[in-house]
């Protein structure tokens, strides 16, 4: 997610504004091949998407027709097989740290063929806001031909300032305390197809949360959040998982009507290194459902998001609890500030209305609304925390149905300007 964007391009002529335009438009889109949360199996022809694209149009085509570009010869998909880019940008960064360069490196294969295989994916993008944070994440998303199998993997080395309210409902908007540490991660599942749509497997994770202090305030995390379990100096987590995922999507950038869950169950033992044993539970659901069946080039969608976060006992280290926005693809809680709500327990419901515009598909856009609670100061479901929004899509690819989206959001004491490739969900 990348937050408050803020990118300019100066050129010397007037004439070429119309072109300017285009290019700021794309700019994002080179480095964010991104495939987050696609986990379809094979897809059999009577489900396969029906869109007649020929009648869409995408940023593509205006960028061909602004700069003359005439296609080339038409190559067999099988020859399409690797696809890499590299593009530095300006953005901000989610915790309330300000402006950073984020630079982005992407790299996808086919290891199978395209009617049958999911594309393997590694997306790099470091950041570095000029003072006391960056970040170094790597996610790959592999899978097997047919998709037989896949391997997950999320690995991090952050270094942080990011800012904290304890559990719950505790504090006030304006009383969160700046909290500096380092973070490790390293998550690795592997999964095997049972049957269609469904893959059960076993993966390891790791969390390293090291130098924890807090910089800015004479009270220590521990007295600040009266919790006593990983708010020392260092916390260390060590699991074995165990992964359910049932997935009938065919495209998880722009989702069509489908149904997705995906089940793990994480167990942390002191023998793996993990200052104390812990279990956690997350439960994610989602569901699509389309109002224009007859007519597949009109977007005209809703679509619904929940998912369960609880860790099992009350040792479970602070830094490694339920967070907003702590989700495994950081996408949750639009309009409410990342780490801003804290619990042994949360729960989280978003839905989302996804409409074009234009006929030719060019330009839609969507309207949602999400709430959360946390268990922690109090009981779960006694205490709920809105925020809504909107967005402006525009299509960038008609072939993968792939929108950039500009989304507007708002809660108690925040708002954010949030900048994505393809659906938040």
């Amino acid at each position: 997610m990348i937050k408050n964007k803020a990118h300019q391009i100066y050129w010397r002529k007037p004439r070429t504004l119309a072109k300017t335009i285009v290019l700021l438009l794309m700019v994002p889109l080179f480095p964010c091949h991104l495939h987050a949360q696609d986990a379809t199996t094979i897809i059999p022809k009577n489900n396969a998407s029906k869109t007649d694209t020929a009648r869409q149009t995408d940023l593509i085509d205006i960028a061909k027709s602004l700069f003359h570009i005439k296609p080339g010869k038409v190559r067999e998909q099988k020859d399409q097989k690797i696809y890499f880019s590299l593009l530095p940008i300006g953005a901000s960064v989610p915790g309330g740290t300000g402006r950073a360069l984020v630079t982005a490196t992407t790299a996808g294969i086919y290891l199978g063929p395209r009617r049958t295989t999911n594309l393997s994916t590694a997306t790099f993008a470091p950041y570095w806001n000029f003072g006391g944070r960056f970040g170094l994440p790597l996610r790959t998303s592999i899978w097997f031909p047919g998709n037989t199998k896949t391997i997950q993997g999320d690995t991090r080395f952050l270094v942080y300032p990011q800012f904290t309210w304890g559990l719950g409902s505790s504090h006030g908007t304006d009383e969160k305390m700046l909290v500096d540490y380092k973070y490790i991660r390293f998550y690795q599942s592997w999964l095997n197809r049972v049957r269609s749509y469904f893959f059960a497997g076993l993966g390891y994770n790791l969390d390293y949360h090291f130098n924890i202090n807090t910089p800015d305030s004479l009270v220590d995390l521990k007295t600040y959040t009266g919790y006593p379990y990983g708010t020392g100096r260092n916390s260390f987590s060590s699991g074995i998982t165990v992964n359910l995922l049932y997935d009938t999507r065919n495209n998880s950038f722009n989702p069509l009507p489908g149904f997705y869950g995906n089940i793990i169950y994480r167990v942390n033992p002191r023998f793996l290194g993990s200052n104390d044993n812990w279990h956690s539970l997350y439960v994610d659901v989602r569901k699509y459902l389309s109002l224009n069946a007859a007519n597949p080039n009109q977007q005209n969608k809703l679509a619904f998001w929940s998912y369960m976060w609880t860790v099992l006992n009350k040792n479970s280290p602070y830094l490694d609890l339920p967070n907003i926005g702590g989700d495994p693809y950081n996408r949750s809680g639009r309009g409410i500030d990342q780490n801003r709500y804290r619990g042994r327990t949360l729960f989280y419901l978003e839905s989302e209305y996804r409409r074009d515009i234009t006929r030719n598909g060019l330009l839609g856009f969507v309207v949602f609304a999400n709430t959360n609670t946390v268990s922690g100061s109090g009981t779960l479901f006694t205490s709920w925390h809105p925020a809504m929004g909107a967005g402006l899509r525009i299509k960038y690819n008609k072939g993968s149905n792939t929108n950039i989206g500009i989304d507007y959001g708002i809660s108690k004491g925040f708002s954010s300007i949030m900048l994505n490739l393809g659906e938040a969900f």
